[in-house]
Formats: C-alpha cells, structure tokens, sequence
C-alpha cells in the first residue's frame, strides 16, 4: 500500500538585512538595551520583531562591551602614569 502526499513548497524571498545605527553614546545604547530587555520580557512581541531586537541587542551590548573596555584601558593608563608621578624619589628620603 503506498500513500501519496501533496506538498506544497513555499519559495521566499530571503529577508533583507536590517541595518541599526550606531549609538549616540554608551548611555544611550545601555537605555536602548534596557529598552529592549523589557520588551521582549514582556513576551507579547511577534516572532520576527523578538528576532530583530534580539539582533539589535547582541549589537548595542557588543558596543557597550566595547566603550567599557576602551574606559578601562583609559584608566589603567592614568592610573599608571599617576602613580609614576606620585613615586619621584625624595619624597620618602626623609
């Protein structure tokens, strides 16, 4: 006995890249996130909306991993060079 089935197979078109810009500044992208956090916790966005904030999300926390590793390196190399100056000999020669 063999049973035949009908298929339909369904041709799209591949979705067009959605292009985000880039923040203003580490606040705002950390308020776009947090933005985004909430709404998607909220679980009432579609499926391609919650697709498309995740997306937008992986890269507002890529930029802000990155502003507060280029903040780090700022301060340990004023921390550096503080304690540089603060270490001139004579000080503690007394």
């Amino acid at each position: 006995m063999y049973l035949f089935c009908d298929t339909v197979l369904i041709m799209t078109k591949p979705a067009k890249p959605v292009k985000f810009s880039r923040p203003e500044s580490f606040e705002m992208a950390l308020t776009e996130l947090e933005n985004i956090v909430v709404e998607m916790e909220a679980g009432k966005m579609p499926l391609e909306a919650s697709l498309s904030a995740h997306k937008r999300g992986a890269e507002l926390l890529q930029y802000c991993q990155s502003k507060l590793q280029d903040a780090q390196q700022q301060v340990r190399l004023l921390e550096a060079d503080t304690l540089k100056n603060f270490s001139s000999p004579g000080i503690d020669d007394h």
